[in-house]
């Protein structure tokens, strides 16, 4: 299995995840040309922009530590994006990662990651 084929998985662990803990999701991959949000979802009153990091092993480390200045940059600009495009000024947002490990079988989910 190629590193895509596990992105695709991670994501939907995480997106099943989700709606088990109540979320309505609002878009899955929503991407512009200068970025993408794995995931767009309502819960609990607001808007998460979620980043799904998925591993294998802790060879390179923890999943949410691939998430660097470079990528919240893009991320954050992505969702302005999609509050611009939707107009949704006025509702609480946060950016959360959910961390999918597979050979645990487990999933971290961070609030306000960043």
């Amino acid at each position: 299995m190629n590193n895509k084929e596990k992105g695709n998985i991670g994501e939907r662990i995480a997106y099943q995840y989700l709606l088990s803990k109540g979320a309505l999701v609002l878009e899955n991959n929503y991407r512009i040309r200068t970025g993408e949000i794995d995931l767009i979802v309502k819960l609990d009153n607001e808007l998460v922009f979620v980043e799904v990091k998925s591993r294998s092993n802790l060879k390179y480390g923890y999943p949410s530590e691939s998430i660097n200045y470079n990528k919240i940059k893009k991320i954050t600009n992505t969702a302005k994006h999609y509050i611009l495009k939707h107009n949704l000024y006025n509702i609480p947002m946060r950016f959360d990662v959910v961390e999918v490990y597979f050979k645990e079988n487990k999933v971290n989910h961070i609030v306000n990651a960043f």
